[in-house]
């Protein structure tokens, strides 16, 4: 099981993740001119935006959701890797390229920090000879 500290960590780290995502994603919904130019700008056209956006507040959503938080952070995985390629195509700034890439692994952290399941499925060190190991 994972320390109190741990799963607080980890909780804060996905809060402030979420309150990101779900304000990136309403700002697709509601498409202020700087979305819609920064969008365009990366190559897509116009009327793609709502479909990101609702796409981005699904998995969020999903990721918000304890029972379903693994599937969320899957698709919002593929959703930043996305992002990251196509800030490369658009030949954009390291930063630009980096920040998603960052998130996503910020997204995973504050799972693995919360969620003892992940911790199991994905250990930090291997787990050492049981009992009946024999070489």
């Amino acid at each position: 099981m994972p320390s109190k500290s741990a799963i607080l960590a980890g909780r804060i780290i996905s809060i402030l993740a979420i309150l990101f995502l779900l304000v990136d994603a309403v700002m697709k919904l509601v498409k202020p001119a700087f979305v819609v130019e920064a969008t365009v700008g990366l190559g897509y056209a116009e009327y793609m935006i709502v479909g990101i956006g609702i796409a981005l507040l699904i998995s969020t959503i999903l990721y918000a959701t304890p029972r379903t938080a693994i599937l969320g952070a899957i698709l919002l995985t593929g959703y930043l890797g996305g992002a990251v390629a196509s800030d490369v195509r658009a030949q954009q700034a390291t930063f630009n390229i980096m920040f998603p890439a960052i998130f996503g692994a910020l997204v995973w952290l504050g799972l693995w920090l919360r969620d003892p399941r992940l911790r199991c499925l994905m250990p930090l060190t291997e787990p050492g000879p049981g009992p009946d190991h024999r070489r």
